[in-house]
């Protein structure tokens, strides 16, 4: 036995393969969910004293501006172009744009698109936060969706990636069903909490166009690339090797990243494949946990 840090026990381990089957609805291989971020940044955070909300000193005006192309023109680029093609959105929102930019949210909604939170801004972190500051950001994050939309959040992306040890625990209390702030799985799994009943929903940092354009340096060309190699094996995996059976792949997007005029093309070549292919459930992050909890019960 090695000595180090005890496992979290966050989940069970389960190898690929010998797990019983999952079967997406038609029998199709891939369930694929589109995640717009729908953010907002401020332009001057108060300062977290774990991490720096802008890489430049405040107030960063290009860094602002930069992603405010987002809500501007970014999301209806993207979103017509999803939309073109049949693909719903799974919203990863940071729920101040409901007052920021309340068109923008009921956009989405008017196509039929699901919630999550994403925190409030995404200039705010939770590193840090006592019980009491986590517990009203979820609070606030439940009450401003449903007054927004109508719908009540089921899953939960932390704002700007950042947790405290009590993050999981407290969503599933408050009644969430999925996370996707685990990245260990190319299926759904169940994830232990102090109360309730909580899934892990594969999100993606590798085929996350943030991590294409600003960690991996790709061109919008080898980005969908990438896109449609993720696709086509996990659609080959379930169909041809048997082992697990349905898997899933997510898009995470960022409308002022993708909805570039010189990104979009690449990117909608990407979703006309997919609709074309035959083996993909295209579909929203909480009917695949509908699915999924439907074969585990």
């Amino acid at each position: 036995m090695h000595e180090g840090a005890p496992d979290p026990e966050l989940y069970d381990f389960s190898p690929y393969r010998g797990r019983k089957p999952l079967v997406w609805p038609g029998d199709k291989k891939v369930a694929v969910w589109v995640s717009p971020n729908l953010e907002y940044y401020e332009i001057d955070p108060p300062a977290n004293p774990h991490r720096k909300s802008w890489a430049k000193p405040h107030p960063d005006v290009v860094g602002y501006a930069h992603r405010d192309h987002a809500n501007r023109v970014g999301h209806w680029r993207m979103a017509e172009v999803m939309s073109k093609h049949g693909f719903p959105g799974s919203v990863s929102l940071s729920v101040a744009l409901c007052q920021h930019h309340p068109e923008v949210v009921a956009d989405g909604a008017a196509r039929g698109w699901e919630f999550f939170s994403h925190g409030i801004y995404n200039t705010r972190y939770s590193y840090g936060m006592d019980e009491v500051q986590e517990r009203a950001i979820i609070e606030d994050s439940i009450r401003t969706v449903r007054e927004a939309t109508g719908q009540t959040i089921r899953g939960w992306l932390a704002p700007a990636l950042t947790h405290t040890p009590r993050t999981l625990d407290l969503i599933a209390e408050y009644g969430m069903d999925y996370t996707c702030d685990l990245y260990h799985d190319d299926q759904p799994m169940p994830v232990r909490t102090a109360s309730g009943d909580l899934i892990s929903m594969p999100y993606s940092l590798e085929v996350n166009d943030h991590y294409g354009f600003f960690i991996y340096n790709m061109s919008p060309r080898e980005y969908a690339r990438t896109l449609i190699r993720q696709y086509e094996r996990l659609a080959d995996e379930a169909e041809n090797q048997g082992g697990a059976g349905g898997t899933v792949m997510c898009i995470p997007l960022h409308s002022y990243l993708i909805g570039q005029p010189h990104r979009i093309g690449a990117f909608e070549e990407v979703l006309r494949h997919i609709a074309a292919d035959g083996r993909a459930w295209i579909t929203r992050a909480g009917d695949i946990a509908d699915a999924y909890r439907g074969q585990i019960a």
